[in-house]
């Protein structure tokens, strides 16, 4: 009663093509220029994003614990203001 229908599905027959593989690969077209260069550039960028993230990071853990440290110290101060006259 609750189980779904599910609708008929028509058997599509699977087309088979068959590639030769018996060529040899062309070779690529060389542009005269080496691609070493754009490699080594590539790993040198992507270090220099890394260590910029690592460098922005920690520069924002220590933004963030100056200010808490910050905060607590105001909270102390205000208790230690207001409650002198009341002695």
């Amino acid at each position: 009663m609750f189980r779904p229908k599910l609708p008929d599905t028509p058997h599509v027959p699977s087309i088979t093509t068959h590639i030769p593989q018996n060529h040899t690969p062309v070779p690529a077209h060389s542009a005269g220029r080496p691609i070493a260069p754009f490699v080594g550039v590539g790993v040198g960028a992507v270090a220099a994003v890394v260590v910029v993230g690592v460098v922005l990071t920690a520069l924002l853990a220590a933004v963030a614990v100056s200010a808490i440290s910050v905060a607590i110290t105001a909270v102390v101060l205000r208790s230690l203001v207001n409650s002198a006259p009341k002695r």
